[in-house]
């Protein structure tokens, strides 16, 4: 993502800046403090440049997925895949057994992501041991589809309006539903399709859809500091999932 991109390329250059202030940094010729400063400055500017980065709208036309049907309408998006050597219903039940301890870095990127602070559990914090889709589904994650063997669809409101309280557990058609401003929908999934000779492709993708362009803007910000630890860890994800129904396989 270039907005991401330029986020820590400004980041990083505004540090080096502020560095500089204090003694420069000679080796990247910064020779002198006005010269930190005015790096310092760029860098805060490509930083908020990247944190203001319009955002696009994106919509499906031909649903083929449970995913398409449910969050046809969405703002950000992201996707990533694998191939496993490994028959589709192994490779499901791989998918709905991994642990967060089977995810490579999983714990290190999601303390982070949390701050250090420890808390409740959560998919940010599951508990050893317990297959990190039974986390999400009992804490703030709601299976929206489920198609077995092919397809399973979680969704939850990432973002809500501080006066929002409600009364009911939400259900798929809420989601779809959802139109009160403050609102950032997501929706992921993991699809599985063959891929010929006993394997097969599975993917997962997310969706978020922002309500109003308040919520889309303040939701792009977090978005796009977060994308890179987010990627890293659907690629491990979908690693150790590959890991476990091959391994299951021999």
């Amino acid at each position: 993502m270039t907005e991401t991109l330029l986020i820590y390329f400004g980041l990083l250059t505004a540090v080096l800046g502020g560095v500089s202030l204090i003694k420069p940094v000679k080796f990247l010729k910064i020779r002198s403090r006005w010269c930190g400063a005015l790096v310092l400055g760029l860098g805060a500017a490509a930083a908020i440049a990247g944190l203001a980065f319009p955002n696009e709208e994106y919509r499906i036309a031909t649903p083929r997925t449970q995913l398409d049907q449910l969050a046809p309408l969405y703002q950000f998006r992201e996707f990533h895949s694998i191939r496993v050597a490994a028959p589709r219903d192994r490779v499901y039940r791989a998918m709905k057994m991994v642990t967060a301890d089977e995810i490579p870095l999983f714990r290190t990127l999601t303390w982070i992501r949390r701050g250090g602070r420890g808390g409740p559990e959560s998919i940010l914090n599951p508990n050893e041991n317990v297959p990190i889709l039974e986390v999400a589904t009992r804490t703030a994650f709601l299976v929206l589809a489920e198609n077995s063997g092919r397809e399973i669809v979680l969704g939850t409101a990432v973002m809500v309006p501080a006066d929002f309280r409600a009364t009911k557990r939400l259900v798929p058609d809420d989601f779809r539903a959802i139109q009160q401003q403050g609102f950032a929908i997501a929706m992921m999934n993991f699809l599985i399709e063959d891929d010929g000779q006993g394997a097969c492709i599975i993917s997962t993708e997310t969706r978020v859809r922002a309500t109003d362009p308040s919520a889309k803007r303040r939701f792009a910000a977090y978005w796009r500091m977060i994308y890179p630890g987010s990627a890293l860890i659907r690629r491990m994800w979908l690693r150790a999932i590959k890991k476990r129904a091959e391994g299951s396989s021999r």
